[in-house]
């Protein structure tokens, strides 16, 4: 089983004129360790408008930082909002086929669509179509990171004529996709679409076994790969403190946790927010525990084991991996009894320190983590074996139903397609004139008015 760290870049009120920057700076310190450690992929949202939730919406700028500071670690898009209102297809592909460059080969590419007013509404997206919009948006930057050149599209939802979209990605035919997933129709749709599963529901190790039970049944009898390979994984996101005691992780983490589940309900569920003006954290202080993100009940320690979310008295909070080396190592042991892949931890969440999410990452990577990585190796190597002919009937079942490139296709430069539009026959004899001259390096001041505007 991998392990991957996750960034929402959580920053409750109130706010310091450098709150931002130390918030940024401390995350890149936390990824260098990580790195060093030998976890697998670090995982950055893409968030617009949620302020105290998530201050992440350049996310290829934060990990193509992370590159340059951590030479082995995975960079994962957790995710990129591809419905074409956020994000044109062409500029997706472009950044991830740059920030593959960069890293030489390590993005993993998450999508999703969202399902915030704060965003869809932002943003002028319908959430009726939202789901056909991120679809569409997926399936065009995939070609364009793949087809040379792209041959166009006349979409529902994107427009684009024939062009080469440059730079291509590193890995072949592209970085591996996932899709964000908070119900078992979304893990359903992930295998259906041969996606790796990013699950954002923080459940149990006995829930995840069902989950993945319906990911690969449907993967072997329904999926249609929207993209050029199928990315059989499935990843589960949990909170997370490790420290040398239960009660010192406890500490450490467990307000941070509930926030985050508080908080994202805020945006996605009961909220009703000003912008600028309401204090998320002060109303999860007053409401937690009757929303279901009581920080005491999660605190509660006569557990026999961790679990995602602790109940007491009709009163729940999230818990997840947070508690000592032995606690955490049982509560992961699970996961991967069950064929979890990867789990995801978020301790960067509320008012969660640096000092602690730093002590934290060291102590499970010392104490924790190496068993684990000794057996994914063969882990791996068993999976790709079983897997191997449910996705070579995957592929199979793929139609190639992209247009094709018309042969007499053309892109003239701006003034040329002036030129024909209007007929206009001087036009025409001065670019030829200027094409001429500069063959002949002969310099004319029309020709660097045209060429520069």
């Amino acid at each position: 089983m991998k392990f991957g760290i996750f960034y929402e870049h959580q920053l409750p009120r109130p706010w310091a004129d450098d709150s931002e920057q130390q918030l940024i700076n401390d995350a890149l310190e936390q990824v260098e360790l990580a790195d060093k450690l030998g976890f697998d992929v670090v995982w950055e949202v893409e968030h617009h408008f949620l302020e105290e939730y998530s201050h992440s919406s350049a996310p290829e700028v934060f990990l193509a930082a992370c590159s340059q500071r951590a030479p082995n670690i995975r960079l994962g898009h957790g995710i990129v909002q591809t419905p074409p209102p956020f994000n044109h297809p062409a500029r997706v592909a472009e950044r991830i086929a740059m920030l593959d460059l960069v890293s030489n080969g390590r993005v993993e590419f998450g999508t999703g669509e969202s399902s915030s007013e704060a965003e869809l509404g932002g943003f002028n997206i319908d959430p009726v179509f939202k789901r056909e919009m991120w679809q569409e948006g997926l399936e065009v930057a995939v070609r364009c990171m793949t087809e040379t050149p792209f041959a166009g599209v006349d979409g529902k939802f994107v427009q684009m004529p024939p062009r080469n979209v440059v730079p291509k990605p590193v890995q072949k035919p592209h970085p591996p996709l996932w899709v964000a997933c908070s119900r078992r129709d979304t893990i359903h749709l992930a295998a259906q679409k041969g996606i790796g599963a990013l699950t954002f529901a923080f459940i149990d190790p006995e829930e995840a076994e069902h989950w993945l039970g319906d990911y690969y049944a449907t993967l072997e009898n329904e999926c249609v790969p929207i993209g050029q390979a199928v990315n059989p994984n499935v990843a589960c996101v949990t909170t997370f403190m490790c420290a040398p005691t239960e009660d010192e992780a406890i500490a450490r983490g467990i307000e941070g946790a509930n926030f985050f589940g508080y908080s994202l309900a805020h945006f996605y569920v009961f909220g009703q927010h000003r912008p600028g003006v309401t204090d998320v954290w002060a109303e999860y202080l007053q409401k937690r525990d009757e929303v279901g993100y009581s920080a005491e009940v999660a605190a509660a320690a006569e557990q026999d084991r961790l679990g995602a979310k602790i109940a007491q008295d009709g009163i729940t909070g999230l818990r997840g991996a947070i508690g000592t080396p032995d606690q955490i190592r049982d509560y992961l042991r699970r996961y991967e009894e069950c064929g979890v892949d990867q789990i995801i931890f978020v301790s960067q969440a509320g008012k969660n320190k640096h000092e602690h999410i730093m002590e934290s990452l060291e102590l499970f990577g010392r104490e924790v983590m190496p068993e684990f990585m000794d057996r994914d190796e063969q882990h791996v190597k068993n999976k790709a074996v079983r897997v191997e002919p449910i996705v070579e009937k995957a592929m199979a079942r793929k139609l190639d139903d992209a247009p094709t490139m018309p042969e007499d296709y053309v892109m003239p430069a701006m003034p040329r397609a002036w030129a024909d539009r209007t007929g206009d026959e001087t036009i025409k004899a001065m670019l030829e004139k200027i094409q001429e001259d500069r063959a002949a390096g002969r310099t004319d001041p029309a020709a660097g008015i045209i060429g520069d505007n």
